[in-house]
């Protein structure tokens, strides 16, 4: 059996697409994310959401931030209400890095 693809959140914007996102874990609707841009509260982004393989474009709306520096983590609220869950960091292998 093939190992599952690692879970990716890609900022669509202007026709291009920006991989910033370090993704955490993807559940309950909300992707938990690491980048070195600081997104506002309340923003509202176009994302591509890969989990399982399977890419779905959606809204996204930076919840909250918790930590701060290179340690903090960015919750995004996802709108794609059948979502598929992804594996949490550190179960399936290493996490995708924004490049």
């Amino acid at each position: 059996m093939a190992p599952a693809s690692e879970p990716s959140v890609i900022v669509l914007e202007d026709g291009q697409a920006h991989d910033v996102f370090e993704v955490l874990g993807i559940a309950d609707g909300l992707a938990r994310v690491r980048s070195a841009y600081l997104f506002e509260l309340g923003e509202e982004l176009v994302v591509r959401v890969t989990t399982n393989g399977t890419p779905l474009e959606m809204q996204a709306r930076v919840r909250k931030h918790v930590g701060s520096g290179e340690l903090r983590v960015t919750e995004l609220e996802l709108a794609a209400a059948e979502l598929p869950e992804a594996p949490a960091a550190g179960t399936s292998g290493p996490v995708r890095r924004a490049r």
